[in-house]
């Protein structure tokens, strides 16, 4: 390989940027907007310089290995979901279902006691009354970091954070050899792999998005080559760490053709079985539907359309009616997603990627909880393609967290309105500019 010439700019910006990650991995609260939105912005435009200049893939490649790296050690300081994990693990760890108890019920006298579920840790939880709602293939990976580090809460996180650490060093490996068979420019591999928020939020604050979006991808590469039982077998797998896959179900039937979709579906299906069942009962089924329910009906933050419905339902009714426009907008988004699978059928890997990123957007879009790792999945979706609306989307997001600036969480609307108007703008021009290629090449 020859080694190009020293670009001093650009080893320059690495260099800095190594230290705005450590900046924000090890001294840097979510408290601290102010400080968050400095170092982050600062990641971010070096980012963009570094995706947009000629830099070698391998050396953009090893700096984000690096930068994820460098957050080994740290303690998520912008996320607290790392506590249910740990929780979940304990439970696991004891040969507790960590899916049939609320975090408060187990704190009652009457309850068992369980090594390691203690006061201290509940008072970290954020869903201490609702039932666990991670896969077992994420609880799985809670209960080996308390199986190698049983009440080492440090040791903990770093176990988690490499197993999504090596995920996502896949992730970047899958995405180039797509972007390779797609016959597409390798370097574009680097909008993901040196992205600020992917390096953040999915390997500082211990996203499991990371490990779902490795067998997603890895099942898209085997349905490159119409390798059915491994490619069911993956999209399986991406299910048991998050339920979201589901949602590319009907496209990915429209890919296969009803054949090969019963082939893929019946080995996902036997995947989704395996890993639920040492855990699933009818009592365990209630909790988790329950918990699902809640999410679409009570949970709120940084939504879009949600919260203009929001605003007009207060002023027709008097009162929040999330528990009407929640559910509703999810049934639009299934109709969405069922109409995107009417079109004729998805003649390429690309393309069905195209349209699960598609439908990933209406439903983020139309969701009413829009969490800044939500957006990793649709940034790895679209690398494949032209637009680039989430690269801009993963640059903006970091303006939710001005809601953690007091202990009374508040969201900041203007800066929501300011992420969604820039977001809706960019993603109209681009569509705008395809549908102008698209005429272009039809009367070339």
């Amino acid at each position: 390989m020859n080694i190009p010439r020293s670009n001093t700019a650009t080893y320059t910006l690495m260099a800095l940027s190594a230290v705005a990650y450590l900046a924000l991995g090890y001294a840097t609260q979510r408290t601290e907007f102010t400080q968050l939105l400095l170092l982050f912005t600062f990641c971010f435009g070096a980012y963009l310089y570094l995706i947009n200049h000629k830099l070698n893939l391998w050396y953009g490649m090893a700096a984000a290995i690096l930068f994820r790296l460098l957050l080994l050690f740290a303690v998520p300081a912008l996320s607290d979901d790392y506590f249910r994990f740990v929780w979940d693990g304990r439970l696991l760890a004891a040969g507790s279902n960590p899916y049939l108890y609320l975090p408060s019920q187990l704190l009652e006298p009457h309850i068992m006691q369980i090594s390691g579920i203690t006061q201290e840790l509940y008072q970290h939880l954020n869903s201490q009354d609702y039932y666990s709602v991670y896969p077992p293939v994420a609880q799985a990976v809670g209960w080996l970091a308390i199986k190698l580090f049983p009440g080492n809460l440090v040791g903990n996180v770093v176990i988690i954070r490499l197993v999504l650490l090596l995920a996502d060093a896949g992730n970047i490996l899958l995405l180039r050899l797509l972007l390779r068979k797609m016959a597409l420019p390798e370097k574009h591999v680097l909008l993901y792999a040196l992205n600020p928020l992917v390096i953040i939020e999915l390997i500082g604050n211990l996203h499991f998005e990371a490990l779902m979006i490795f067998f997603l991808l890895l099942a898209l590469l085997q349905l490159f080559y119409l390798r059915l039982l491994p490619a069911g077998l993956a999209f399986g797998l991406a299910v048991g760490v998050k339920l979201l896959p589901l949602l590319f179900l009907p496209l990915v039937l429209r890919r296969l053709g009803l054949q090969r979709f019963m082939i893929f579906g019946t080995i996902m299906l036997a995947t989704v079985v395996a890993v639920f069942y040492p855990l699933v009962s009818t009592e365990v089924l209630r909790h988790i539907l329950k918990s699902v329910n809640l999410y679409f009906q009570k949970f709120e933050f940084n939504a879009s359309l949600y919260y203009v419905l929001r605003w007009l339902g207060f002023r027709l009714a008097g009162f929040n009616l999330i528990m009407v426009i929640g559910p509703l907008l999810s049934a639009v988004t299934l109709g969405a997603v069922l109409s995107m699978a009417a079109v004729k059928r998805l003649g390429s890997t690309r393309r069905l990627m195209g349209y699960m990123a598609a439908a990933l957007a209406v439903y983020l879009f139309l969701a009413t909880t829009v969490h800044p790792w939500y957006i990793t999945t649709l940034l790895a979706l679209t690398v494949v393609s032209h637009f680039r609306f989430a690269v801009v989307w993963s640059g903006l997001a970091i303006l939710s967290y001005a809601a953690y600036q007091t202990p009374a969480y508040q969201e900041n609307l203007l800066l929501v309105a300011i992420e969604y108007s820039i977001v809706f703008v960019w993603l109209l021009i681009e569509l705008y500019l395809y549908r102008q290629r698209r005429h272009a090449n039809l009367t070339d």
